[in-house]
């Protein structure tokens, strides 16, 4: 491959992971086409792009990028994935992925998450990490549980209130008025 070719793929390469900050690298060796064909399009829907790179140009496009460190260290043929909700929805895919006998060849590397590079393990534990939407409903209750419990509080002398001068005016009505 001439320098030219490798510049252009290199360039082609930072235009596509700019504003990438968390990514995942994948093995896909050995796949069939039709395998490819579908795990492409069953990851389009979910807005997670896929794009197999060599990794000295991977290197070359991310230098300096927060990127980086996933492609250090890597060898062999890898695929890298990004996009979807977050780096947990998109973990979680991977390994939903990689259990599956449809995509047997298919398996996570690694990847890069706040800058820090992951290892295949370490991609498995963040799979299992509650997702973005999950933590967003946690607080959610969080924040509403304790809305209501001061609200029940701040409400409930009054209501005592009322039913002992509810049971007052009982005493004091002639039983038979």
């Amino acid at each position: 491959m001439s320098k030219y070719v490798k510049d252009l793929i290199t360039d082609t390469l930072k235009k596509r992971l700019d504003g990438v900050d968390e990514l995942l690298l994948v093995d896909v060796v050995g796949m069939k086409n039709e395998q490819n064909v579908v795990l492409r399009k069953g990851l389009r829907e979910k807005n997670i792009q896929l794009l197999v790179v060599k990794n000295s140009l991977a290197r070359r496009a991310t230098e300096g990028s927060a990127v980086a460190p996933a492609f250090e260290g890597v060898e062999g043929t890898m695929a890298v994935l990004w996009g979807g909700e977050d780096i947990v929805s998109l973990a979680k895919e991977v390994i939903r992925l990689s259990e599956q006998a449809d995509f047997a060849p298919f398996a996570p590397k690694g990847g890069v998450m706040d800058g820090q590079c992951l290892s295949a393990d370490e991609v498995k534990q963040v799979s299992k990490w509650p997702s973005r939407e999950e933590l967003f409903s946690v607080i959610a209750g969080q924040v509403i549980g304790v809305g209501s419990e001061l609200a029940s509080q701040l409400v409930a002398p009054a209501q005592q209130i009322a039913s002992q001068i509810e049971k007052l005016i009982e005493m004091k009505e002639p039983a038979g008025e």
